[in-house]
């Protein structure tokens, strides 16, 4: 981890209070003054501030319905951000886990999902945990709901079960499995995540994405209201984590 990543998840500091303290010679590492914000520490260093050691706070894993019209980003601009949002509504504050705003700014979305398109996110400061949800290595699955502009057809559910060549990639698209919901709405799951890689998807068998909804990732259903959220179990926590 990051040192001045360390430093949020053991203060209450934003990432640029916890470069401040870095640069002005208040961290040490080890007994070490570290100026640089980047350095990785580990488990086994003493990180101290102003003399007190630093314990880093156990990370937080979170389950969102997110909203349409919503960006899963940090950064605001044609639409809103989604982090923006749960911070001015507090959907993200818990004074029992002392969770506030500078909290919020180190959380991150394993998986985001575009601006209009509505369901699960996961939530955590877990870089680690992240990377086993998104990467095509731990062949996640995450199942989509699609609304389709016109009926699939059965040579469109061949070529997407094995593959298809998006625009600008070299390689076809890893096999997915699909379930016919009606002739134009359909449950896609895949285990990868490029860019729009859904609409693309459809695109590249002629046919157009209307609404797009992702319902479940690995083992985990979306089971709350839109726009609400609740920490996941230590069971869920578990799904992710490499034996």
């Amino acid at each position: 981890m990051r040192l001045d990543k360390f430093i949020c998840k053991s203060t209450h500091f934003t990432r640029a209070e916890a470069r401040e303290a870095i640069s002005s010679g208040r961290v040490k590492i080890n007994g070490w003054y570290d100026c640089h914000e980047a350095t990785q520490v580990h488990e086994n260093n003493v990180m101290t501030l102003d003399g007190e050691i630093l314990q880093a706070r156990p990370s937080r894993y979170l389950m969102l319905h997110k909203p349409a019209g919503f960006v899963s980003s940090n950064v605001s601009g044609r639409y809103p951000s989604l982090f923006n949002n749960l911070t001015i509504d507090n959907l993200i504050s818990d004074d029992a886990n002392n969770l506030d705003l500078a909290d919020v700014e180190n959380l991150h979305i394993a998986g985001r999902l575009d601006a209009d398109t509505t369901g699960l996110v996961l939530i955590t400061d877990d870089g680690r945990w992240s990377f086993n949800v998104i990467s095509p290595k731990s062949e996640c699955e995450k199942v989509y709901r699609v609304s389709l502009r016109d009926p699939i057809t059965d040579d469109a559910i061949n070529q997407l079960v094995n593959g298809v060549l998006l625009r600008g990639r070299e390689e076809l698209t890893l096999p997915a499995k699909l379930t016919v919901v009606t002739e134009k709405e359909v449950l896609l799951t895949i285990t990868e995540g490029k860019y729009h890689q859904v609409k693309r998807m459809f695109g590249a068998v002629r046919n157009k994405v209307v609404a797009l909804h992702r319902e479940k990732v690995g083992p985990l259903n979306l089971d709350i209201p839109v726009g609400q959220w609740r920490y996941l179990t230590e069971e869920e926590v578990g799904y992710f984590y490499e034996e």
